[in-house]
Order: structure tokens, then C-alpha cells, then sequence
């Protein structure tokens, strides 16, 4: 994987994508200290990628809530 900084990215977008277009992936990264904020990835692979079998214990385990719960999604995926 190949790491460029948002001034890199930027000037050398035409590069970027040949390098993609080639299935090597991109990481984009930003500020004093490059945190990598993004990662471009050939299209055939986000396409291809397999779904996750969720519910590996369906049929086997059961959970009951009450009508009055309440939760967002943001508390639900919070870490």
C-alpha cells in the first residue's frame, strides 16, 4: 500500500488512479502527523468483497426486549 499526503494526492490525482487502475491500494494521510484518513481501493475489490455471514448462532439463541427500549444507532456502534 502507498501512502501520500493530501498535497501529493492532489498533485498527482492522474498517477493515483493508474496506480489503482494496477490494484495496488492508496492511503491518503493528513497533518503534522499523517494520520491516514482515507484508502482508495481498486473498484473490483470493494465489489467482490464478500458479505459476513452474520448469525452464526441462528436458531440456537433468542433475546427478548422491551417495547419501551430505546437506543440510536450512535450509542449502539459506539466502541
Amino acid at each position: 500500500m502507498i501512502t501520500l499526503n493530501v498535497g501529493e494526492f492532489k498533485s498527482s490525482f492522474s498517477e493515483v488512479l493508474d496506480i489503482i487502475r494496477h490494484g495496488k491500494e492508496v492511503a491518503v494521510s493528513f497533518g503534522k502527523k499523517k494520520e491516514k484518513i482515507a484508502v482508495l481501493v481498486p473498484f473490483n475489490k470493494y465489489k467482490d468483497k464478500q458479505k459476513r455471514k452474520l448469525g452464526i448462532l441462528k436458531n440456537t439463541a433468542s433475546f427478548n426486549t422491551k417495547e419501551d427500549f430505546k437506543i440510536s444507532d450512535e450509542e449502539l456502534l459506539s466502541p
